[in-house]
């Protein structure tokens, strides 16, 4: 990316400097597809319970949930086309599992682990 040469900026090595942290904007543009995908209470509990459970049926994840099963699927059809989850058949039970670490990774900030002291709020 360039910068319009007539454009005034009050501090060049900055603006420098946050262009090449946005790199390749395919990048950018995949994140914000994974963080709508991540943004649905629905969705993002039910990456919550996949990363505690480990690995989880449906029939399981609808009732942790509180959500139909059919709803529990169509959502993971889309946590799969975005690859967040994995799926794997244990005899006739398919179990679901997390399959991005910065996923896991965002879990634990967004819910700790229940044995540890929640912290007051969300960060800021």
């Amino acid at each position: 990316m360039s910068i319009e040469p007539d454009r005034r900026l009050i501090d060049p090595e900055r603006v420098a400097a946050a262009v090449a942290g946005l790199g390749d904007r395919a990048v950018i543009d995949e994140w914000a597809g994974r963080f709508a995908v991540v943004a649905d209470p629905s969705r993002l509990a039910l990456l919550v319970s996949i990363h505690y459970a480990r690995e989880i049926s449906v029939t399981d994840l609808a009732a942790a949930t509180g959500m139909t099963d059919t709803a529990v699927s169509q959502a993971l059809r889309l946590l799969r086309a975005h690859g967040l989850v994995t799926a794997h058949r244990d005899g006739r039970v398919v179990r679901y599992r997390l399959a991005d670490a910065t996923v896991h990774e965002l879990i634990h900030h967004v819910r700790p682990h229940p044995d540890k002291p929640a912290e007051d709020g969300p960060a800021r």
